[in-house]
């Protein structure tokens, strides 16, 4: 019974915490933005991304050349 008395009161001070969190996420508006980074892959986008500094090209350090070890 001790077992209870411990356990009840444990388990409501967490359900009252973890709702706490969503009622305070949802008033600062953390569910709103539905198309955001979290959601955005889950649209089928086949266009290729625009790369800043698009044309440039990477210069290996001297030796390390493809090939080269």
């Amino acid at each position: 019974m001790s077992f209870l008395a411990v356990t009840i009161p444990v388990s409501l001070a967490i359900a009252a915490a973890l709702l706490w969190l969503v009622l305070r996420a949802a008033r600062e508006g953390q569910f709103e933005d539905w198309e955001g980074p979290a959601a955005r892959h889950l649209f089928d986008d086949d266009r290729t991304p625009e790369l800043e500094g698009e044309g440039l090209e990477i210069e290996l350090a001297p030796g390390r050349g493809a090939g080269e070890e």
